[in-house]
């Protein structure tokens, strides 16, 4: 006789007394308030690692320590993921996506806490890399793990995960707008009304319990000193642009060099590749190391200030070239440093580099307006002769992020709740919208998505392929075709034509090899003709199918074949040709229906 434990006493109770939709709600509680913990001590642990490494440094000269201490992290962080570990916690959210898109949602326990520690080790000592990525998968790690706990269904266990993003959001940036939104743009969450609520219950937790932890003020410190007016608003668009072009850039520079490290085979080659890129990177622009807040935190006060501190240029922060040239490296630049710290070994993610990065454009896009403007005035083309440095810095972080993770109502909510810059709400609006576009018209994909996209598993962005996908052709083949061999008299077939509901019949020879169909159209004038039955074989009449599926074919290749030959039945075979049924387009319809009701109908 089983014995019970009390966990499943817990279990039994529960499924008695508590509804299944409130049961969710009070799940999606508790993962708000364990996100919003989690992200509380993430951000900690990195404050306290940065503060005591760097608290002595002098920042009026170049720190040679800049040299060790981020190759330290990704060394640390590497040999922790390798040896104890011993799985691949990187690309957080493409894992993510990834769950979701197989329609498990199962994400593995140790999820909960890895990402926690290797990313507090590599961004507290320089990685290039931020702690969103990260948490985001600790938080759906959460809502994954509590909901296989309590034995939920598949399609629970998927709005969980979400639950778990969305807390991770709105907890580490005090921004539940941005958490709900996050959910719906990037993970791309098939919401009902009545899975919007739980999504909006874990936000607005994470969200509290992040105020209780460390106040309510915004993340980042913003005073809007100038108000916008409408005849900013071209340049608004071409910074859109800009941040869209730069963020094109950003993606395919990432793809590019996360496929040199990828093609280096053992760890010790990837890590002293990313330590050399890294460490020389931080050690000649600082900004790049750790998450780029202060940086950002600057910029928002529409001053440059400080920017060369601790770099081998500090001499010359009041020269207009060098800044300028300085602002242009790091643009450039900072996809090699974040690429070099998880190629390395470390672990973070891309949502500070972007808004690093667009902090960056922003402000150099209005500082060197402003340095020309006097002399372009001359020629009377300007509609403006001043753009405020401040604002146009919170546009390009808008603008960056909405390009690089393609989700242009993140951006916005996302930068207005981190800094209060509620007043900038259109042009907030417009400069993601215009950098959102522009990155539309050469890359389709997020900076998330693409690396799913290349092995052809990305299914949340794509219903049809998804449902296409959950299929295979093992699933659908008809096996109730009579064969026929090649040799077979014509009297022969019409005794096999008697027996059958088909009007196909594959051709077939001792080896079970395919070797033609014959259809029953083609013989009509001649299967009446007793006088005709012993003149005729079967390899007389045969003729080849109009295309072949193999059985190892994924089943958007089978129905691009289908377009291609406009059939309606193909016959299936092995590697070695041997014959194996057929795949009718109806059989495909019928099965897709059942599996999209099955696994995207809309009830909770």
């Amino acid at each position: 006789m089983e014995v019970k434990t009390w966990f499943d006493h817990v279990l039994e109770w529960r499924e008695k007394f508590i509804k299944e939709k409130h049961f969710i709600l009070i799940l999606s509680l508790v993962i708000g308030i364990l996100t919003a913990s989690a992200a509380a001590l993430l951000k900690g642990a990195i404050h306290f690692i940065q503060h005591f490494i760097t608290e002595r440094m002098d920042e009026t000269e170049a720190n040679w320590l800049y040299l060790v201490y981020p190759i330290a992290g990704i060394l640390i962080a590497g040999l922790f993921v390798k040896y104890i570990v011993k799985d691949d916690i990187g690309h957080g959210v493409t894992k993510i996506l990834y769950a979701i898109s197989q329609r498990k949602s199962r994400i593995k326990p140790h999820n909960t806490w890895s990402s926690l520690v290797a990313s507090s080790i590599t961004i507290g000592l320089g990685g290039s890399v931020g702690a969103e990525a990260p948490i985001v998968l600790t938080g759906s790690a959460i809502g994954s793990n509590l909901g296989r706990l309590f034995k939920m269904e598949q399609k629970t266990l998927m709005l969980l995960v979400g639950c778990g993003a969305a807390g991770a959001i709105a907890g580490i940036f005090k921004a539940p707008i941005a958490g709900l939104l996050f959910t719906i743009e990037v993970l791309m969450l098939d919401l009902t009304t009545a899975s919007v609520l739980p999504l909006l219950i874990s936000s607005v937790t994470a969200a509290t319990v992040s105020y209780i932890y460390s106040g309510q003020e915004a993340m980042f410190k913003f005073t809007q000193t100038q108000e916008f007016i409408i005849e900013r608003i071209p340049y608004v668009v071409i910074l859109g642009v800009v941040c869209g072009l730069i963020a094109l850039f950003f993606t395919r520079a990432m793809s590019w060099i996360e496929g040199i490290f990828g093609s280096l085979k053992t760890f010790w080659k990837k890590f002293f590749l990313g330590a050399v890129i890294l460490s020389v990177l931080i050690f000649l622009f600082p900004p790049f190391y750790g998450e780029g807040y202060d940086t950002i935190e600057t910029l928002l006060k529409g001053s440059c200030e400080g920017i060369l501190d601790r770099s081998l240029f500090y001499d010359y922060q009041n020269s207009f070239g060098t800044v300028f040239i300085f602002l242009i490296f790091i643009i450039f630049l900072k996809v090699f440093a974040s690429s070099a710290t998880n190629g390395g070994g470390g672990c973070g993610g891309i949502f500070a580099p972007s808004l690093f990065l667009g902090s960056i454009i922003g402000f150099a896009f209005a500082f060197t307006f402003n340095h020309f403007s006097e002399a372009a005035a001359s020629f009377h083309f300007l509609s403006v002769d001043y753009l405020p440095e401040e604002n146009f810095a919170l546009m390009g972080m808008a603008g960056t992020m909405a390009a690089i993770m393609h989700s242009p109502l993140t951006a916005v909510f996302l930068i207005a709740e981190l800094t209060g810059g509620f007043d900038l709400f259109l042009p907030l609006m417009i400069v993601a919208i215009s950098a959102y576009f522009t990155i539309l018209l050469f890359e389709k994909h997020s900076i998330y998505s693409i690396r799913l996209a290349k092995k052809g598993e990305l299914l949340t962005h794509d219903k049809d392929k998804a449902v296409l996908t959950l299929l295979n052709c093992e699933t659908v083949i008809e096996n109730d075709f009579l064969t026929v061999t090649t040799d077979m008299s014509l009297g022969d077939m019409v005794k096999v034509i008697a027996q059958s509901r088909r009007n196909v019949f594959p051709v077939i020879d001792g080896n079970n090899v395919l070797r033609g169909v014959v259809l029953l159209d083609n013989i009509r004038n001649i299967m009446f003709r007793p006088e005709l039955y012993n003149r005729f074989e079967v390899k007389k009449f045969m003729i080849s199918p109009p295309g072949k599926i193999n059985v190892s074919m994924s089943m958007d290749k089978v129905m691009q074949l289908f377009e291609d030959t406009k059939a309606w039945n193909l016959p299936v075979v092995d590697d070695a040709g041997h014959y194996l049924g057929f795949i009718s387009k109806s059989k495909i319809f019928n099965a897709y229906r059942d599996v999209l009701q099955q696994n995207f109908s809309e009830d909770t």
